[in-house]
């Protein structure tokens, strides 16, 4: 790591890389079992009320993880829900016979909860009813410290010397009953968690960096929820490939008649249909069924029994009127894609490549990815319409309107101003 002062390396720190050989650590141990055991999983109202009980008994931080049933399910809800807490032990709960903890989270009022990677776990947790008031996000933590391997297992290895099992982290949590070692890899996670929470506090701390991620922390728990994309079909994998107008259109059919099939099945999207027979019916624009079948993915099982539904995706985008059909560019609000600003405005090209300069310097002199320093979409914000007057306050604003937080303004804003005076010239 870099010192957060000089921006040289940190001879005590034991992330730094030497020159000389090094010798092969030994395999840090596996965790294999909890320490108290795995407590049965909390299913009904009786049980849950004890575990309420426990946790408003206990002290210190609370542990908080939730397993979803991403790839397999359609939406993000939980499926198993995860907490420690000293002097309260560890539960696992289910969500689906217990879907309301509202009693828990008020119960656990004013605790702090750690997660890992909170952003992914917060809109479920909050469905049912779990809203942290303060946070601790490790993830997050080990992103400001300048971690380049951030998961948890990685975390867990580097910071604490332990190994976490993660062969259960893709699957199907919404399975009943749910596996003993599959309970058992959930009630790790969070056995874990605030061992590293305190360890990557104290490196926060010596880093000067503490403040930063008290600010991250509090913008992760009052963030809007992001808007939903005006066309999220435009995501499909393998888009680029649909040179023409009315192949998007057929994109857009299939995308939205596989979103309705996998909604009312509540089965993710892509174990309906995948993006590659979407894009490779766009460019084929079959129109008979043998036809489509004859694309592979359209012969599989489940695929195949929505055949009708497909063609008449297409059959509707084969006789659309042309200005019924989808533009080649997305709508937004933001500049257009990095790619064709030096033919559209070389001077914005100009100003984006002496601000992502300035970033990556700043960033290396503090130790962290740039895009920890200033979100990306801020930064293309910034280059393709800076202030009129491009000084460090009004940009400072700017940055300001667009979310940033204190530390990151005031880490910037000057020099960014200073970028942008050179790129103009």
């Amino acid at each position: 790591m870099l010192n957060s002062k000089t921006g040289t390396p940190d001879p005590e720190d034991p992330r730094g890389q030497g020159n000389g050989p090094e010798e092969a650590e030994p395999e840090a141990p596996l965790l294999r079992e909890p320490r108290e055991g795995l407590p049965p999983v909390v299913a009904d109202s009786a049980h849950l009320a004890r575990v309420v009980d426990s946790f408003a008994a206990g002290t210190g931080p609370v542990a908080v993880d939730a397993e979803r049933a991403s790839g397999y399910r359609y939406g993000q809800r939980a499926y198993l829900v995860q907490l420690r807490r000293a002097e309260a032990g560890s539960a696992l709960i289910d969500p689906v016979a217990c879907p309301d903890l509202s009693g828990l989270d008020a119960a656990l009022s004013g605790a702090e909860m750690v997660l890992h990677a909170a952003h992914q776990d917060l809109p479920c947790l909050n469905e049912v009813g779990l809203r942290p008031a303060r946070l601790f996000d490790t993830e997050l933590a080990a992103r400001l410290l300048g971690y380049q391997r951030v998961g948890l297992g990685s975390m867990v290895e580097r910071v604490l010397g332990l190994r976490l099992a993660k062969e259960h982290s893709a699957v199907d949590w919404s399975v009943r009953p749910l596996p003993e070692n599959w309970l058992t890899y959930a009630a790790l996670d969070v056995e874990v968690l605030i061992d590293l929470r305190d360890a990557l506090h104290a490196e926060l701390e010596r880093a000067g960096k503490l403040e930063w991620a008290r600010e991250e922390f509090a913008w992760e728990l009052q963030a809007p929820p992001k808007e939903p994309r005006p066309d999220p079909w435009r995501r499909t994998s393998g888009i680029h490939r649909v040179r023409n107008q009315r192949g998007l259109g057929v994109v857009r059919e299939l995308w939205n008649e596989r979103d309705r099939i996998a909604r009312e099945r509540d089965i993710s999207p892509g174990r309906v249909l995948p993006d590659s027979a979407i894009v490779e019916a766009a460019t084929a624009m079959p129109a008979t069924a043998p036809e489509l079948t004859a694309i592979k993915p359209f012969s599989v099982r489940l695929a195949r029994r929505y055949v009708p539904n497909w063609l008449k995706a297409v059959n509707r985008v084969r006789g659309m009127p042309a200005e019924e059909l989808p533009q080649p560019s997305a709508p937004g609000d933001g500049p257009p894609a990095t790619n064709r600003w030096a033919d559209r405005d070389p001077a914005a090209a100009r100003r984006l490549e002496a601000v992502r300069t300035e970033l990556a310097s700043i960033a290396e002199g503090i130790g962290m990815p740039a895009e920890n320093l200033l979100q990306p979409d801020t930064v293309r914000r910034l280059a393709w319409s800076p202030p009129e007057s491009a000084d460090a306050s009004s940009i400072a604003e700017q940055l300001r309107r667009h979310h940033a937080r204190n530390w990151q303004v005031e880490l910037s804003a000057e020099r960014l101003a200073e970028a942008l005076k050179r790129a103009a010239g």
